[in-house]
């Protein structure tokens, strides 16, 4: 017999062994139970959470040889052919390939058609967002005021595409991200029926990194297990699936905390020497950050960041040379810097400039430390604030001469200069910090 990937072998069967959706689950449960099943329905959710798997378990609850029921037997013809996908009344349309208006109308000119074997024909369109216009004009009708005998299932990742007049036929569900908690267990229990040994450490990097996906989670303990000696281990799950914690990267930012934009570019040239593309870098580097951010924010236990023990020390050392408010700007700066590359020729020195303003950004003040300096001044308590301001910003450390101008207490390089409030003045204080 040929192997079958988990996901397929796993994949659940009834309402009861699904993760998660229990929203979901108990709406279409009643509905069932109290004869009050709606003809169209909408499944909405990321990719692995559900969404097709709902689907099937719904067209074997209506059309179980022992009745409509929530929980089908099963063992009859039509829950085994439906389980195999071979049933002739449960129809599967892509409709990424189906998107032309003749393919819609080709599809609802079966739909008179009375059911071949089972109670009810059953259509579930996944990916529905993806057919055209016309199609959804096509599909109108039918979906308002299908027979009796026809119920339509509607999957998609992207709701927003949908027109609303099918969003106001359809009986909407909103299926969420799978927590990590609960990957983790169902992998657990799928490694204790295989009879695999595992560590619960490692079942967890991978229930994290399937980000929320239990196909995701499935496929990527699919691979491990198929590399191993026939135990999980984390030492094995670190090898396939590195953190996101680089050494080049994390001295990149151990120039940022230095202030030093030669070392960061030097950082910077050796990791694309590696061939890292700007776009995929970005992404790591905001991901490493985000567990600088949480270490620093929520203490070096928080299960919030995915690192392995090992590293968890050095991490939470390195998140101690900033404060929240620089690595939150940190951030900022490299999402707007992904998002540029993406359309750019010039990748690269975007990010080389990207890299300049991080290494420098402590010479720079925000605008509210600048108010509150101009305001400290005014009352004499300028050493305060300012003390205040540097306790208050560790990675500030360092202030910039600028000019503060006397009517809009903004801080400019040049003079004079024209302000938000139209003031053009050449009078101006060489006091204060500089504005970024």
């Amino acid at each position: 017999m040929s192997y079958q990937v988990l996901a397929r072998k796993w994949r659940p069967r009834a309402f009861r062994d699904l993760v998660g959706q229990e929203h979901v689950v108990q709406a279409l449960v009643n509905g069932l139970d109290q004869d009050r099943v709606h003809h169209a329905f909408l499944l909405t959710g990321t990719r692995g959470v559900g969404k097709t798997t709902i689907a099937r378990i719904l067209a074997k609850c209506l059309n179980c040889e022992n009745g409509v029921s929530s929980t089908p037997c099963g063992e009859c013809a039509s829950c085994a052919d439906i389980d195999e996908g071979r049933f002739v009344d449960m129809l599967e349309i892509d409709a990424a390939s189906k998107t032309k208006v003749d393919d819609t109308r080709e599809l609802l000119e079966t739909v008179q058609y009375t059911p071949t074997r089972g109670r009810y024909k059953v259509y579930i369109i996944d990916e529905v967002h993806m057919l055209s216009g016309h199609s959804f004009n096509a599909l109108l009708k039918t979906l308002e005021e299908p027979p009796p005998h026809v119920k339509f299932v509607l999957a998609t990742t992207d709701p927003q595409k949908l027109p609303v007049t099918i969003l106001s036929r359809c009986l909407r569900f909103n299926l969420s991200r799978l927590l990590p908690e609960q990957i983790c267990a169902y992998l657990a229990q799928i490694l204790q029926e295989e009879s695999v040994d595992f560590e619960e450490a490692a079942v967890m990097r991978i229930a994290r990194a399937a980000d929320g996906s239990m196909r995701d989670a499935l496929s990527l303990l699919d691979q491990v297990w198929s590399l191993s000696d026939g135990a999980v281990s984390e030492e094995l799950v670190d090898e396939l699936f590195p953190a996101a914690h680089d050494e080049l990267n994390a001295e990149l930012i151990d120039a940022f905390a230095a202030n030093d934009p030669a070392a960061a570019l030097a950082a910077v040239d050796r990791i694309f020497s590696r061939g890292a593309t700007p776009d995929h870098w970005c992404s790591l580097m905001i991901d490493q950050v985000r567990d600088l951010l949480i270490l620093r924010t929520c203490g070096k236990d928080s299960p919030l960041a995915d690192l392995p023990g090992a590293m968890r020390d050095r991490v939470y050392d390195q998140s101690q040379k900033f404060d929240a408010g620089a690595l939150v700007h940190m951030i900022t700066v490299l999402e707007e810097l992904r998002r540029s590359v993406k359309s750019s020729g010039s990748g690269r020195a975007l990010v080389d400039a990207a890299v300049v303003r991080l290494a420098e950004a402590s010479q720079y003040s925000s605008i509210e430390s600048l108010l509150a300096e101009v305001q400290n001044k005014g009352t004499g308590t300028a050493g305060a604030g300012a003390a205040a301001s540097s306790r208050a910003a560790p990675w500030r450390a360092t202030t910039k001469a600028a000019t503060i101008c006397p009517r809009c207490s903004s801080a400019r390089p040049t003079t004079p200069h024209s302000c938000t409030s139209g003031c053009s003045s050449s009078a101006a204080s060489t006091s204060g910090p500089e504005m970024l």
